[in-house]
């Protein structure tokens, strides 16, 4: 079950990011205010979504915590950048 929930969360963040907005306060307690969270839905969902998870359970931002961080926020910046080297290709 972690593993289809995991599965779920990296193929579909904006989608997690909004029922967790809507339906609890996860983002409430990683992020005091509106406007990250927003920019976060728009550019770089599964940052958010690392970031949030971190600062709830009370991790600290060194070590493997810091490289989970950084491969997300690759993953998110990649997704962003790959369309545009297709549409310069054709």
């Amino acid at each position: 079950m972690p593993c289809l929930l995991l599965i779920l969360v990296l193929a579909f963040p904006r989608i997690v990011l909004l029922l967790l907005f809507l339906f609890s306060t996860y983002l409430e307690r990683a992020y005091h205010g509106l406007l990250l969270p927003l920019f976060g839905f728009i550019f770089l969902p599964l940052t958010t979504l690392v970031y949030a998870w971190m600062t709830n359970t009370g991790q600290p931002m060194a070590g493997i915590n810091l490289l989970l961080l950084i491969v997300a926020v690759v993953i998110d910046v990649g997704g962003l950048g790959g369309g545009e080297y297709h549409r310069r290709k054709r």
